[in-house]
């Protein structure tokens, strides 16, 4: 777990508010009795965890993709190469929404903008050395060529839901996994 109690508090307020802007049907499948809170969320999601993650073409066609995601800070981070089609997709159309599903057991549907982490031609994002520092570790560092191959993104959720309807469940499988 990386995050800080403000960003705790930040996640939370934002699973808090997400839920009751939800429509009635979701809301009858997630309550509070079938989600987790901001700190048991982070005490899942550690390591790589498979996203599906949607983008939209210029001519507004949707296309659903799978990412590496790393749940850090509270959000989800995520690579691609530089020349993919989602990376164009982000460069000019930001919005995005995510989903990780494990199974029944859980489910984190995330919308919000992608920011670019280390842009080409840019100065980096402040977190980046820190980031990077972990994904190479992950990775291997020499797995990429860091600056040229690969672009990260931060996705900054705007809305965020998760239905776990056996936590008991949800922490024996994340524990063995």
């Amino acid at each position: 777990m990386r995050e800080t109690p403000e960003e705790l508090a930040e996640l939370q307020a934002l699973l808090d508010a997400s839920l009751p802007r939800s429509t009635s049907h979701l809301r009858s499948i997630i309550d509070t009795e079938r989600t987790l809170t901001a700190t048991r969320l982070t005490q899942v999601l550690t390591g790589m965890r498979v996203l599906a993650l949607s983008t939209v073409t210029a001519k507004g066609e949707p296309r659903v993709s799978a990412v590496d995601g790393h749940f850090l800070h509270g959000k989800w981070h995520f690579g691609t190469a530089r020349a993919a089609a989602k990376a164009r997709h982000l460069a000019a159309r930001p919005a995005v929404s995510a989903a990780h599903l494990r199974g029944e057991d859980l489910g984190v549907f995330t919308h919000g903008t992608a920011e670019i982490l280390n842009p080409r031609d840019a100065e980096p994002d402040a977190d980046w050395p820190e980031l990077l520092a972990y994904f190479r570790d992950h990775y291997g560092g020499d797995a990429f060529d860091w600056e040229n191959d690969v672009v990260y993104y931060r996705l900054r959720p705007h809305w965020m839901t998760v239905y776990a309807p056996d936590l008991a469940k949800l922490t024996a499988a994340s524990s063995g996994s």
